[in-house]
């Protein structure tokens, strides 16, 4: 298994890092190909949620894809539908057509849906105490593309100039060519294929076909109470993340910053949200997903804070931003390794694409409401409703960390009486006191004292509490 996990961890951190590069190369300038192409500002936003519909809605046939045949098939697939994406926004800036430069937006967010899955694909033959690092260190690679993306993406609108494509229409040409590269990695090198070798090693947990359905996710996730939490952290997460970033550059705008203050505190963000993730993946593993969770609620909370109340204050921002992405990054983390642990083998492909058609979804519908909560109150009063966001997923981890405590209490019915009660003449006498722990060590043939029945007819004695059955 170790050895297994060193060969295929590496070949997800170079499809990571290229996917990655090519998603930021691409969405850099996605806007303002939009406002090229169509023709008006209004219209610009529609790309990015262009691209985080397709993410959701690819979400769902991938993972199923993934459950009938492994991890390879399903990352394979969203790469080429993510450069094929990128080729249609390509030839939609080269004919002036706005629906089909979506459509291929739409389709590139695919790359996106393959970023995401591939963290899962990482926990595939993570043991269970190491899930959370598993999954940390794939999300961790993104930085690299992340951080390369936008700074490559000038030189990308160049190289096309004298082939009649839009400068803008650029880091999408190299965008395509950076996924079908991935791709070719994945296809190539990602062998054995996790998924399938992790339902090998655990032949116990296959199930009927049936039971690897997304209508079975479904029925998976509501009958679980830590994957119903897992999938909340992680929705939550995302949206409250999406929605104030999204919303910062204009209010950043709004108060005099220029474009490379702008790019700096974006750039703190994208820092906060991968960089500390192997950090978050060694306190989710060592003290546990509920701690974690609760950690990335109270960064969030300051984050809302600190950005809705900074005003004019562009440091202020920056710290804020740089919590929301450390927010993210805890709940991500956390909640991902959460739903792993939740569910069987069998249904967990499904399950995580549930999970991430969710968080899209979700945060799409969160990106185009911060927009329209801004233009009419203000961007202190979208951080506002992203902290009231918090509210539920707190009340969720709350309950569930209490419903643990009450189970790990020990059962004080089958604790040993502090005082012996008098013999009678159907009952033995018995010791004082049991014999010490220790004493047994130094005398391990030494025989226990007898479990005798009692009144109720159930069984008294150290025996009896060895094996369980005194009542």
């Amino acid at each position: 298994m170790p050895a297994l996990r060193r060969r295929i961890t590496p070949v997800l951190i170079i499809s990571q890092i290229l996917g990655g590069l090519g998603v930021a190369t691409g969405i850099a300038l996605a806007t303002v190909l939009a406002q090229e192409v169509s023709g008006t500002e209004a219209l610009a936003g529609l790309a990015p949620t262009a691209t985080v519909a397709g993410t959701a809605l690819l979400s769902l046939p991938l993972a199923a894809l993934m459950t009938a045949r492994g991890r390879r098939p399903g990352l394979v697939l969203a790469y080429l539908i993510g450069a094929v994406g990128a080729g249609v926004v390509v030839v939609a800036a080269v004919i002036g057509s706005f629906p089909l430069l979506l459509l291929g937006m739409a389709a590139f967010g695919a790359a996106s849906s393959a970023n995401l899955q591939a963290r899962f694909a990482a926990a595939d033959l993570a043991e269970p105490d190491r899930r959370a690092r598993a999954i940390s260190t794939v999300v961790w690679a993104t930085t690299i593309g992340a951080v390369l993306g936008p700074n490559i993406a000038a030189p990308a609108g160049r190289s096309v100039s004298g082939l009649g494509i839009p400068a803008a229409a650029g880091p999408f040409l190299w965008a395509a060519g950076v996924f079908l590269i991935s791709a070719l990695v994945v296809a190539v090198l990602l062998r054995p294929d996790p998924l399938l070798t992790a339902r090998a090693l655990a032949p116990a947990e296959e199930g009927p076909r049936e039971g690897r359905s997304l209508r079975t996710a479904v029925r998976t996730v509501r009958g679980s109470a830590p994957a119903r939490l897992a999938l909340v952290t992680v929705a939550v997460s995302h949206t409250a993340m999406v929605s104030i970033m999204s919303m910062t550059p204009v209010a950043l705008s709004h108060h005099g910053a220029g474009i490379e203050l702008i790019g700096l505190v974006i750039s703190g963000h994208i820092a906060g949200m991968y960089a500390f993730s192997p950090v978050m993946g060694w306190l989710s593993d060592r003290l546990g997903r509920l701690t974690v969770i609760g950690l990335a609620v109270g960064l969030l909370s300051c984050a809302a804070l600190l950005a809705g109340t900074a005003g004019a204050s562009h440091a202020r921002t920056a710290v804020g931003l740089f919590l929301l992405g450390l927010g993210w990054s805890a709940g991500l983390v956390s909640g991902s390794a959460l739903l792993t642990d939740s569910v069987p083998g069998p249904a967990r492909a499904a399950v995580q694409g549930l999970s991430d058609l969710t968080m899209n979804a979700t945060a799409g519908i969160g990106g185009v409401v911060a927009g329209l909560i801004v233009s009419n109150a203000g961007y202190g009063w979208l951080n506002a409703v992203g902290a009231c966001l918090l509210l539920p997923l707190a009340a969720l981890a709350m309950h569930r960390a209490l419903a643990r405590s009450h189970a790990d209490a020990p059962d004080t019915s089958e604790a040993p009486p502090t005082s012996q009660a008098p013999p009678t003449s159907d009952t033995p006498t018995a010791p004082e006191a049991p014999e010490a722990p220790a004493a047994r060590a130094a005398d391990p043939g030494a025989p226990d004292a007898p479990a005798v029945p009692d009144s109720s007819g159930g069984l008294t004695g150290p025996a009896a509490q060895d094996t369980g059955l005194e009542e």
